[in-house]
């Protein structure tokens, strides 16, 4: 006679790794000694310390936290299909974690004993149930960490992802060499390479070249005292150089100056010493265009003198994310690198625009970064958000400096779009007059805003409030900042309409958890992932952190994390929020890197049955914190 209930927890199970690799008779002999748990929400699974059970477990429905002692801090969510509690089948010890039923669940109990022999029979399984046990990532979302539970401690480092076939790209190179004649004195030529900012010359006769000199000669040989700034390069020049033909790989560069223990290659035309160079390769350009080593890529934007040459760095950097996300490195430190390499793009385009201009600025003044960008969440390449604030001027000066600070601001802007930002379909840049305003302007708008917090005035002010400071003046950014706060104070209704904005989109799901998608227009049938998933979570968590008059802190995920220890009696709800920003944000990211577009819009079918079910896990929070803003802010429902 058939057991049915040991068939439907096998056709369960299957779906999963690491028991999708098994037989089908296996699993089911495995499903007749399975135990099937309820737990109510809150309830304990095992705690920290607890001796090690005989069952480890897979979430059959609901979800379950894990918890680290002794802060208590949210590890990991586990849910439909995770396994956890593996301890007491890898090592004779202790749980390390607390496991809690994070809404009413039923779990799977499988015995270690049945399971352990599979271990031996399964070459899969058993390398899944060691990486699951070890495994730092916290990635949802990842085919190859599906269902594992993450290790007890989080990835502190980035481990540098390598780009892949390294030996078939070929190298770029500086065509532009910097060179002198074997005569030229140290004075003359620490004096070039200081003017062009680079870090060797070329000593070349007639084009042929006989040694280079680099940073590290003036400092062995002319800083050491071994020489006087007068000598000439060609007792200084480290020599011969080594030289080789253009059509030269990455790997190839690379093997050659870790053979030779040298920072630089000449390029000539048939790679001997005996034709003229044509190009100079340092280790700083071969990193570069491996696109693995953030320092290598601030130093490459820093020495760009036109703004074209930031657009390869810039994909470079595309390129680096897209290894961070492979290598499944934590949100939060891709969040912070990504962030800090766009901020010094748009530096350097301020820098070069700056440079540009007739005149310099007749006042102080400074850019910010809005939106995204300004929450430090932009990591694709979506449209632009910024503004500009001036000091203050004479009523008779103020035409004239406005008109200044408009033709600096297209410039940017103009520069943006050349390396991959599209213009704000809204208009909300700083070349828009009115986003280029001076101090007291924007006080007034501000306040005005407040004051009038119609739909309009709390739509522009939620994408203002979110701005991050890039270049300039700080001391004006941090003004406007303590002017808002003072406002938020004095028009307590604003708060309410803030409020009752962030409350606008609902649920991401509907009814037995289906996703909402959109209705008509080109996304028909399409899930818009910012609006009804990450937008939710960003306006809660900005009306909040308002609330407490906390500055300085414009990611959303940090905001929560704030939040936490502002409110402890909600802080296991703003990690949870936390988490799943960073979850929702990851998963945006490799949708868009894999389509080339903003990854904004999904279409379902194109996910698999586990990402469905991890997307849908982000979204859990989302009603719990709608709830909860109503509440706090007594919202009324018409202006919902």
């Amino acid at each position: 006679m058939k057991n049915i209930i040991s068939e439907r927890v096998a056709d369960f199970l299957e779906k999963f790794p690491p028991f999708s690799e098994m037989h089908e008779k296996d699993l089911l002999d495995i499903s007749t000694e399975i135990s099937i748990i309820y737990k109510e929400k809150g309830s304990i699974v095992f705690s920290t310390n607890e001796e090690a059970h005989e069952n480890f477990y897979v979430v059959h429905k609901g979800a379950v936290d894990l918890k680290m002692p002794p802060s208590d801090s949210l590890v990991d969510i586990c849910d439909e299909g995770d396994i956890f509690g593996l301890r007491p089948l890898m090592a004779n010890e202790n749980y390390r974690l607390e496991a809690k039923a994070r809404e009413d669940t039923i779990l799977y109990g499988i015995p270690i004993s049945t399971f352990k022999p599979y271990i031996q029979t399964y070459e899969e399984l058993g390398n899944f149930i060691i990486e699951s046990f070890a495994s730092n990532t916290r990635n949802p979302y990842s085919k190859d960490h599906s269902g594992k539970l993450v290790g007890s401690f989080p990835l502190e480092f980035p481990q540098q992802p390598v780009a892949p076939q390294l030996d078939l790209q070929p190298l770029p190179y500086t065509k532009k060499m910097i060179s002198c004649t074997p005569m030229a004195t140290a004075r003359s030529i620490a004096k070039l390479m200081s003017k062009k900012k680079v870090g060797s010359v070329l000593v070349v006769d007639n084009g042929l070249p006989l040694g280079i000199i680099t940073d590290w000669d003036f400092r062995t040989k002319i800083v050491a005292g071994n020489h006087p700034v007068t000598a000439a390069a060609g007792d200084i020049m480290t020599s011969p150089v080594i030289t080789y033909p253009p059509k030269l790989t990455i790997t190839q560069a690379q093997m050659a100056m870790m053979k030779s223990s040298i920072g630089h290659i000449c390029l000539t035309e048939d790679g001997t010493t005996n034709t003229r160079a044509v190009g100079i390769v340092s280790m700083h350009d071969i990193l570069v265009a491996m696109g693995n080593d953030p320092a290598a890529l601030v130093k490459a934007i820093k020495r760009c003198r036109k703004v074209k040459r930031l657009k390869p760095i810039r994909n470079s950097i595309t390129a680096l994310l897209k290894g961070y996300l492979d290598h499944n490195i934590p949100m939060s430190i891709i969040v912070k690198i990504i962030s800090e390499l766009n901020d010094t793009c748009i530096k350097q385009i301020i820098h070069l625009s700056l440079k540009k201009m007739p005149a310099p600025p007749p006042v102080s003044f400074a850019w910010m970064a809005m939106g995204s960008q300004g929450r430090g969440e932009q990591l694709l390449h979506t449209d632009q958000d910024n503004a500009l604030v001036f000091n203050d001027v004479k009523e008779d000066r103020l035409e004239e400096t406005t008109q200044y600070f408009l033709d600096l601001a297209s410039r940017i802007t103009n520069g943006l779009l050349e390396i991959g930002y599209e213009y704000c379909p809204a208009g909300m840049m700083a070349s828009n007059p009115h986003w280029c305003i001076s101090l007291s302007g924007w006080k007034l708008k501000i306040t005005r805003w407040m004051a009038n917090p119609g739909k309009e005035e709390v739509l522009l002010s939620s994408i203002f409030f979110d701005y991050n400071f890039i270049y300039g003046d700080k001391s004006l950014t941090e003004e406007i900042s303590e002017h808002i706060f003072g406002e938020v104070e004095k028009y307590p209704a604003f708060s309410l309409h803030l409020a009752a904005g962030a409350l606008q989109n609902p649920s991401p799901t509907g009814f037995f958890r289906q996703f909402l998608v959109e209705q008509d227009g080109k996304y028909k049938d399409f899930f818009d992932l910012k609006r009804r998933g990450l937008m939710p979570l960003t306006d809660a968590a900005r009306v909040l952190i308002l609330s407490y008059k906390t500055k300085q802190i414009n990611n959303t995920a940090a905001r929560f994390e704030k939040l936490a220890e502002l409110d402890p009696n909600n802080g296991e709800l703003y990690l949870s929020c936390a988490y799943a920003v960073k979850a929702l944000l990851k998963f945006r990211t490799k949708q868009g890197l894999a389509h080339q577009d903003p990854g904004r819009y999904i279409a379902l079918d194109r996910l698999t049955k586990e990402e469905k079910i991890k997307l849908k896990s982000s979204f859990k929070t989302i009603k719990e914190l709608q709830e909860l803003l109503a509440i706090r802010f007594n919202v009324p429902k018409l202006l919902v």
